[in-house]
């Protein structure tokens, strides 16, 4: 399957960036960390998972573990082995935590919003009898969003991540955590972010809460915090 992916050569080590639950590598956030790397010849990497932006696949076949693959695969392919800061968005901070213990590389991680277990922990708890009973006939359905058309729900989706969840034993990552989570957020509740905080085994992990930011972390303040919290593991002038 072809992935997407866009690669800003530059000084090490490379930002990877990693987008949320139906989202892509041309938003926001992936933007401003785009020309913030640009303008300080700093390597970044950002791609869109299978089914997701410009990437080949249908959105609804693919589910948690499909996308990590995605996501190493681009990783490796594109970085070579060269040291990597992940960036995770929502569910691109699960992502994350999943390529860090896959990859040795990984040497800092930001996470935005991080929604690392959220169909077991998030999803799952809202469903009802009529739609699990749904899901269960048909594999699919389809929940209201308010950034868009509806969102696609796979019994795939839930049952893969299941398979991949990280928040029941200790995160075996040591490297710097910085974590970024808006207090009004109404898709991650802030709260969440504790736990992760409790699982990692890094003692250099720091929480950052803005009172009234929400899950998208998206104004020009926010980007500023973003990008600052990324900058401050580059640098003066990158590397």
């Amino acid at each position: 399957m072809a992935l997407a992916y866009e690669f800003l050569e530059g000084a090490g080590p490379v930002v990877v960036f990693c987008p949320g639950f139906a989202s892509d590598m041309g938003g926001t956030k992936a933007m401003a960390l785009w020309e913030m790397c640009r303008a300080r010849g700093q390597a970044m990497l950002r791609f869109d998972y299978g089914g997701h932006g410009q990437s080949a696949g249908a959105f609804e076949d693919g589910c948690i573990g499909d996308w990590a693959a995605d996501a190493a695969h681009v990783v490796e392919m594109a970085t070579m082995g060269r040291e990597l800061l992940l960036v995770g968005s929502s569910m691109g901070g699960w992502i994350a935590l999943l390529l860090a213990r896959a990859l040795a590389q990984v040497r800092a991680l930001v996470l935005v919003a991080p929604a690392p277990d959220f169909t077991e922990l998030l999803m799952k708890p809202q469903l009802g009898e009529a739609e699990w009973a749904e899901l269960r006939a048909k594999g699919v359905i389809y929940q209201p969003s308010e950034y868009g058309a509806p969102t696609p729900l796979t019994l795939k989706l839930l049952e893969d991540g299941a398979r991949n969840l990280v928040l029941e034993a200790p995160i075996g990552f040591n490297g710097p955590v910085r974590v970024l989570h808006g207090m009004r957020d109404a898709d991650v509740p802030w709260r969440h972010c504790l736990l992760l905080a409790e699982r990692l085994a890094s003692e250099d992990v720091r929480l950052v809460f803005v009172k009234d930011g929400d899950h998208r972390l998206s104004r020009a303040a926010d980007l500023a915090l973003l990008c600052a919290s990324v900058g401050a593991f580059l640098g003066e002038d990158g590397g």
